[in-house]
């Protein structure tokens, strides 16, 4: 079974990932070291490799691996970095930012997928992360600024709190745009309030709480 997980492990890098223009080696070293079929709800291990958004519950979804290498290589950590993450979800994605940063604070709406990725990063021996079960949108107040901040669910319009929350010279990762057809985008914070817009791809995520387009009625 082992053997059987690394080949697929290996497969999904060189099959998946690899051809989606993830060519960072650091990206590509931390997708073989953390063992995502560990943070897959336990119905789907069987499918932590394939190239699927999996079920999480709530209405949630884990990403694809494709969409997580582009992530995690468009935000270039490089080992000094204070993280935001928000979106916990199953937590994979955190060790990852983790494993590639100085120390990641992980907001999350749902209680039990954080007591459920705490359970698991403490089983990885993760121990630089801090999570926080919270509302993000409306309700979180990190405390402080971040140099990288990921965000794993998309919103209609990147809200303005989350751009004060960067600090200068930082850079957010962010899905925005109205489904089916969604925009990632890597912003760059310059200063004095200005943020430049770098295109990643198209993609469709589901929204995070409080953070879809606002209802349309017509007659």
């Amino acid at each position: 079974m082992t053997m059987n997980l690394e080949l697929a492990r290996q497969n999904m890098i060189e099959n998946q990932v690899r051809p989606w223009e993830v060519l960072d080696a650091r990206v590509l070293e931390v997708l073989s070291r953390v063992r995502r079929e560990d943070f897959v709800p336990d119905a789907y291990r069987n499918l932590a490799f394939a190239d699927l958004a999996l079920p999480l519950g709530h209405g949630e979804q884990m990403m694809k691996p494709v969409q997580e290498g582009r992530m995690l290589q468009a935000l270039d950590l490089t080992g000094s970095e204070d993280v935001l993450e928000i979106g916990t979800g199953s937590g994979f994605i955190t060790a990852c930012l983790a494993t590639l940063s100085r120390r990641v604070a992980s907001v999350e709406i749902h209680a039990d997928f954080t007591e459920r990725a705490r359970e698991r990063l403490r089983a990885a021996a993760i121990e630089n992360v801090e999570l926080v079960t919270a509302e993000a949108v409306n309700e979180y107040h990190p405390g402080g600024v971040f140099d990288v901040i990921a965000v794993t669910g998309a919103v209609a319009h990147v809200p303005e709190r989350f751009s004060r929350w960067l600090k200068q010279g930082g850079r957010m990762f962010v899905v925005r745009g109205c489904a089916p057809i969604m925009e990632a985008v890597l912003l760059h914070h310059e200063g004095d309030g200005r943020y430049r817009e770098e295109s990643l791809f198209e993609t469709d995520l589901p929204y995070l709480k409080n953070a879809q387009p606002e209802s349309r009625f017509t007659l």
